[in-house]
């Protein structure tokens, strides 16, 4: 009777630990469920307890810009080694311990690539499946329980991409049954979309070069549109066929470095880059097409205008830009004009493209700074409020070989936790408030 009764509070233990999984929010892309930076969880904390959060667990891994996923109880990220043979891997881990669970690597030699720490994209999770983007254009789709290759593509060869200085960054998206990527490639394959079970080209679409920026689909006059930042313009594509709905000419003035995703709320579209400065489109709701509401753009980098932001993407609240300018400046902008309302220099410490990333959480933006730290705040038209800061995870100088190194992979947000990466460890943190 003791027997059965311990089995019994082991199933019950099991099922209530399988039911909060169930209930808790996954990050199965960039930018989260919704591709937004949006974290939807509730439980959590209001603030830290200590300078220094306390890691749930740590795992070693090696080289990568690629910021984690996480679906279904398991944990995805991409690294690079160079020794003995260069190669890109696919690292599957459990949630709640930080056990290996797979690792999938393939050779992957970087020709032509600046900064090459490893894959910048993020592996997308859906239905079962993982589908991860190397910064040399391959492409898998793996079975995201096993690590099982389902099948692979080599991009660059079959489509002749035409290979961005710092290769491929654009994470793959999900869009009913394709999968849709952005790689720059020859013969109008800017945008390729294939079947994201059996991996047949659906279709593909444009002649422009290949910008960083990762697509994201949107309703517009009822119809569902792909939104793109390609090296040469803004376009608005039928996501199911890749016919060209609308085009805004956004040509670079000095190359393509078009890193922040297409941030959209309500009618309003805003891009944003380190030497092009700001753009606000609005989006037409009786048909598919867009108008410019304005443009902003400072003398240079250095002499900036607006908003020039680089690695992070702003956020669009109501009537306020919140977002990093090119040397680490927090600023809020009207997004009626693009005119400054504050600048702060407390969030990161003032260096050539320093990086933050938000994440909204209600009426708070956690905030993960090039430096590690992990910030509780407010931004609002009157200024930034910290509510909170601690120490997550230290820099590492792969990533960027100044500074003592920076933390520039985007974090996960899931079943009330956080998980990050530097070049050495993916580690895990709780941030679930007192019960």
């Amino acid at each position: 009777m003791r027997r059965n009764s311990r089995k019994m509070w082991g199933l019950i233990c099991c099922l209530s630990a399988w039911l909060t999984t169930a209930r808790a929010d996954d990050w199965p892309q960039w930018r989260g469920p919704h591709r937004d930076g949006v974290w939807r969880e509730t439980g959590i904390i209001e603030k830290f307890d200590s300078p220094e959060i306390k890691i749930r667990w740590r795992v070693p891994i090696s080289n990568g810009y690629s910021g984690p996923t996480v679906a279904d109880g398991r944990v995805y990220v991409m690294d690079r080694i160079v020794e003995p043979t260069e190669q890109e891997r696919v690292h599957c881990f459990d949630w709640q311990t930080g056990k290996r669970l797979w690792t999938f690597a393939y050779e992957c030699v970087y020709e032509g690539i600046g900064y090459p720490d490893g894959p910048r994209a993020s592996v997308t999770i859906d239905a079962g499946r993982a589908y991860a983007l190397g910064a040399m254009g391959n492409l898998h789709c793996l079975d995201a329980v096993t690590g099982k290759v389902l099948w692979g593509k080599d991009l660059n060869a079959a489509y002749k991409i035409r290979m961005p200085i710092w290769g491929i960054a654009a994470s793959p998206l999900i869009e009913g049954d394709l999968v849709i990527v952005h790689i720059g490639g020859s013969d109008n394959a800017c945008l390729v979309a294939f079947d994201k079970r059996t991996g047949q080209e659906r279709w593909r679409a444009l002649n422009d070069r290949a910008n960083y920026s990762s697509p994201i689909v949107i309703t517009q006059a009822g119809k569902r549109v792909l939104i793109c930042w390609t090296g040469d313009r803004v376009v608005g594509l039928d996501a199911a066929s890749g016919q060209l709905y609308w085009e805004y000419p956004f040509p670079p003035v000095n190359m393509p470095l078009g890193v922040a995703t297409p941030v959209v709320e309500k009618d309003r579209l805003f891009l944003c880059g380190f030497y092009d400065g700001s753009l606000m489109l609005r989006l037409l709701s009786d048909r598919p097409a867009v108008e410019k509401i304005w443009q902003r753009r400072g003398q240079n980098e250095r002499s900036t205008d607006a908003l020039h932001s680089i690695i992070s993407t702003p956020l669009l609240m109501g009537d306020y830009i919140y977002g990093v300018d090119s040397y680490g400046e927090l600023r809020c902008l009207d997004a009626r004009n693009g005119d400054r309302l504050w600048e702060n220099l407390d969030a990161v410490p003032r260096a050539r493209w320093a990086t933050i990333h938000f994440v909204r959480h209600g009426d708070r933006v956690w905030m993960f700074n090039e430096r590690g730290q992990l910030i509780i705040g407010r931004l609002t038209p009157q200024g930034f409020d910290e509510i909170s800061r601690a120490q997550l995870i230290k820099p590492t100088t792969g990533q960027l070989p100044q500074r003592g190194g920076v933390c520039w992979s985007h974090p996960a947000f899931a079943y009330k936790h956080v998980f990050a990466r530097n070049d050495e460890e993916l580690v895990c943190a709780s941030l679930e408030a007192s019960k």
